[in-house]
């Protein structure tokens, strides 16, 4: 039998996904495909797609959840998963454009991990510590 086994009856309610990174570009991309991993291993995941997602904000902490809500709606939607992308994460002018290379999920393909639901805000958290960046998302699974 394939799939997960929850002990105490069903899946968490929550995941929390860290990135970090040299630049919060870089943090940033690592929490996206931290989803994305656990959506389907990305090992899986081909880069015959290319696609393009953009997002905006009223501050830095809405740019940040906008944009994941926008990667989870491109991935309900058309079924895509990213497994490289190139981010430009502007704090100043509130912009995100990310061009991402991947592949439509296919569960005939591919292995199905959790399903995300959602973005939260809780315990959202954005922060350079010394040399890195830290970005910190909660999901609703």
């Amino acid at each position: 039998m394939s799939g997960y086994f929850y002990p105490e009856g069903g899946p968490p309610a929550d995941l929390l996904v860290e990135g970090r990174g040299r630049t919060l570009d870089e943090a940033v991309v690592n929490v996206i495909l931290g989803m994305f991993n656990s959506i389907t291993p990305l090992e899986g995941i081909k880069e015959n797609d290319n696609f393009f997602v953009k997002a905006h904000g009223i501050d830095e902490m809405s740019l940040l959840f906008n944009l994941l809500d926008e990667m989870l709606y491109i991935n309900d939607v058309e079924g895509l998963v990213a497994k490289k992308i190139s981010l430009e994460f502007d704090i100043l002018k509130l912009v995100a454009n990310a061009d991402c290379i991947g592949e439509k999920f296919s569960a005939s393909t591919h292995n199905v991990g959790i399903a995300v639901k959602a973005v939260t805000y809780h315990m959202m958290e954005m922060k350079k510590e010394n040399e890195l960046w830290k970005v910190r998302v909660v999901f609703d699974t």
